[in-house]
């Protein structure tokens, strides 16, 4: 492992554990910034994105509970590490990303490393990708100012969506919902900093 720093150890789950040594961070991170490929901390990657702090990704993964089976929504593809993180432990990954350019990158890391199970999608993450629903689990890699009910509507029963949630001021908390016989059950993961999810459409409630 890593040294990573003592917070780590809620990190529980060895298949989360296994995936993050496993995807080599430093093909996501922009070649100035490879000295701190491995640090536990975000790092720009241009376009006003960041690539997430390796124990939020480990946390965020954790708490979607996947299973190699499980078909797994992701909402800003962003560099493409958090995808790699899912493609690793899902059966399959459906990702959105709302700017072309940061796809096409990460499209071409990804399949570099022999992603066979992620599809691909540009376009606004905040409707989500109904086609393709529902997701036993939802994972959103950007800040909503309130909940996206387009996303929530395509969560399946006994399913897990990650979001984070709050204004731009860094008053965020990421939350894990779980669908349970139709009510929705919201459980705090505690403060985070994510950039703003792109919410063209402002569907939220």
């Amino acid at each position: 492992m890593h040294n990573w720093p003592p917070h780590w150890t809620e990190i529980t789950n060895p298949d989360v554990l296994a995936a993050i040594e496993r995807v080599p961070r430093h093909r996501f991170v922009p070649e100035h910034l490879q000295a701190h490929a491995y640090d536990d901390r975000p790092l720009p990657i241009g376009l006003g994105q960041t690539i997430s702090q390796p124990f939020v990704v480990a946390l965020m993964t954790q708490a979607l509970a996947l299973t190699p089976e499980t078909r797994v929504l992701e909402i800003g593809t962003g560099s493409g590490y958090q995808t790699a993180i899912l493609a690793e432990l899902a059966g399959a990954v459906y990702t959105i990303e709302v700017r072309p350019a940061l796809q096409e990158q990460a499209r071409r890391i990804l399949a570099d490393l022999g992603y066979a199970n992620i599809h691909f999608r540009v376009g606004d993450g905040w409707e989500g990708w109904p086609a393709e629903a529902p997701f036993p689990a939802i994972i959103v890699t950007a800040a909503a100012p309130k909940w996206p009910q387009a996303l929530i509507a395509q969560l399946a029963e006994g399913g897990r969506m990650v979001i984070p949630v709050g204004d731009m001021d860094w008053n965020q908390t990421l939350w894990l919902l779980v669908r349970r016989d139709g009510e929705l059950i919201k459980e705090s993961l505690g403060p985070v900093r994510f950039v703003p999810l792109i919410t063209p459409k402002k569907d939220t409630a």
